[in-house]
């Protein structure tokens, strides 16, 4: 699926509102995952029975007691003005959090409060990124990382993983990739979208690489930590990298453990300096975070924490439905992810196959396209998360909507026609 973006607009001198725009949005590009889902949302309208496995957000309902929290807050009058960056019960609340999930100690004043985890990173690039300046970021990566690192000025340096190594960062390739001019790097455990998770030796070994650059920072979405499946451990980077705490920003947020996206309230942890300039961002930009729902979250990290373990063991038998059907398909190779709710599907054998309309798959946006209009399922291509051919699963729906895609996508796939396939049955991991 090509990616949205901006139509082309006049150039200066020709006329026209888009002879106005700045460079900078011109190279914004519609989230794919946004699109894709927009495109699936228009054919269900038509009468159509799509499935979307697009979307990354959880199926479940916001625990009521949350709701209830945010209910009562906008009655008692809780509806004005916090802080920028989060009123301070929230701020206690996510120092709560880490102290509990995490066994790190943190003031109110090294606490960021925004509106979602997208609008924290944003702060953190926009407070801290020149030109020139570089973000090392390790793909496959979240669809949004590259696009606000180059919106925010700065330039992001790719450093691809290998898909036989579990997609884990390689230390080596990130001290090649680190220069004088590296701001930061960027981890994501677990990932979006392969569902890696990181092991804390691992995390030690690139917290020594990044030592050695004093200039460099690093930046630990963790929106994932608690969808960690086979009972595995993980750990904070900053547990793991307690040296690296000065110039280390946790990254967090309850869209995804509470089944809270549309809440809008993410938040992040690290160095005062950091976060004062964060704030000011945030005062100039979109101001406080909504009030009610900052109450609800406060809610969801200081209550019952319940729905947590049960939600997680729902997630993995999920993905294990997920992967027993599409293991059935030789033109797919897929891996168990070790946490998050996605799959990210090698679809390489797919890549100069035939449909049954003969039309030739060209790349993997060719194959999501496919997968769309042929079996009407809705997925995401590697492209947009600048490592391809794969497309990308989501497992948060029910049971019985997984299985019924996952046989859609097989008998598409197994309709294609061209290449050897090279059956890969009972071979993935």
């Amino acid at each position: 699926m090509a990616q949205s973006q901006l139509n082309d607009p006049p150039q200066a001198g020709e006329g026209g509102p888009g002879a106005m725009l700045g460079r900078r949005v011109l190279g914004i590009k519609l989230s794919p995952t946004i699109a894709m889902s927009e495109r699936a949302a228009r054919m269900r309208e038509a009468g159509k029975d799509v499935i979307s496995m697009a979307v990354g957000e959880l199926d479940f309902d916001t625990p009521a007691h949350v709701v209830e929290s945010a209910d009562a807050a906008a009655k008692r009058g809780f509806t004005r003005y916090t802080a920028p960056d989060g009123a301070p019960f929230v701020k206690d609340a996510v120092r709560e959090k880490f102290l509990r999930d995490n066994d790190l100690s943190f003031g109110r004043e090294e606490i960021h409060v925004a509106s979602g985890c997208k609008q924290v990173i944003h702060n953190a690039f926009a407070a801290t990124l020149d030109p020139g300046d570089e973000v090392v970021i390790f793909t496959p990566s979240w669809v949004s990382y590259i696009d606000i690192v180059e919106f925010c000025g700065g330039t992001p340096v790719v450093v691809e993983t290998r898909p036989e190594e579990g997609f884990l960062p390689d230390p080596a390739g990130l001290e090649a990739a680190l220069t004088p001019r590296t701001k930061w790097v960027l981890l994501n455990s677990p990932n979006n979208p392969t569902g890696a998770v990181y092991p804390a030796a691992l995390l030690a070994r690139l917290a020594d690489v990044v030592a050695a650059h004093p200039r460099a920072m690093v930046m630990s979405d963790e929106i994932y930590e608690h969808l960690v499946f086979d009972r595995a451990p993980r750990q904070s980077f900053m547990v793991a990298a307690p040296a690296l705490r000065p110039r280390t920003l946790i990254v967090n947020g309850v869209s995804k453990t509470y089944a809270m996206t549309g809440w809008r309230v993410g938040f992040a942890a690290g160095p005062r300096w950091l976060i004062d300039a964060m704030a000011c961002v945030q005062s100039q930009t979109a101001g406080s975070s909504n009030s009610p729902a900052q109450a609800a979250a406060a809610t969801a990290l200081t209550g019952d924490q319940s729905e947590i373990p049960r939600w997680r063991q729902v997630l993995e038998r999920r993905r294990d439905l997920a992967m027993e059907i599409l293991r059935r398909c030789g033109r797919l190779d897929v891996r168990a992810p070790g946490g998050a709710f996605y799959i990210y599907a090698d679809v390489s054998r797919c890549i100069g196959a035939i449909t049954p309309g003969g039309a030739t798959l060209a790349d993997d946006d060719a194959v999501a396209e496919y997968l769309l209009d042929a079996a009407h399922v809705a997925t995401v291509a590697g492209s947009a998360f600048a490592f391809s051919p794969f497309v990308r699963l989501s497992f948060a729906l029910d049971e019985g909507r997984i299985a019924a895609a996952c046989e859609r996508i097989v008998a598409a796939l197994d309709a294609l026609t061209g290449p050897d396939a090279r059956d890969n049955r009972g071979a993935s991991s």
